[in-house]
């Protein structure tokens, strides 16, 4: 006698999506680490990374991502999804000392709103002249009898 075979796991491809970790971002705390004054300093100020896309120039801090020149960094700050990560990030992240007050221990204190405006890195600041000169690749010219050769 056959039995019928039981999907057990039908329907958690949403939860299989949310906790995959391939695409994960940084955490609300995270950033708001990364926006204290000592630290965001350095990272809208980065040394050339040959690892990353564009070269570490373009980082947009309250997104935690890189972009690849400046045409799409400008884009992405035109974009919903920043601009729902501004709008995220005006609230302060949640503390030990909130929670201890909702479990019952202490007085209620709404969280506090701050503003957020969209900090540009210094390589969008200064014009990018030295940037787009390393991120030339080596050009062929031709010589006096067609052949072409390396700069």
């Amino acid at each position: 006698m056959t039995y019928k075979r039981k999907k057990y796991h039908f329907g958690d491809t949403h939860l299989k999506k949310k906790w995959r970790t391939k695409r994960r971002t940084r955490d609300m705390d995270q950033i708001d680490q990364d926006l204290q004054p000592e630290k965001v300093d350095t990272l809208l100020a980065q040394k050339v990374d040959y690892e990353k896309p564009g070269l570490a120039q373009f980082y947009c801090v309250h997104c935690a991502k890189h972009f690849i020149d400046s045409h799409a960094f400008d884009c992405h700050i035109k974009s919903k999804p920043h601009k729902r990560r501004l709008h995220a990030l005006k609230t302060e992240p949640y503390t030990i000392e909130e929670s201890l007050r909702a479990a019952g221990m202490g007085s209620y204190v709404p969280p506090k709103k701050r503003k957020m405006e969209t900090l540009i890195p210094e390589a969008v600041k200064e014009g990018l002249k030295d940037v787009i000169d390393i991120k030339k690749k080596a050009k062929l010219s031709t010589d006096g009898d067609g052949d072409e050769k390396m700069k």
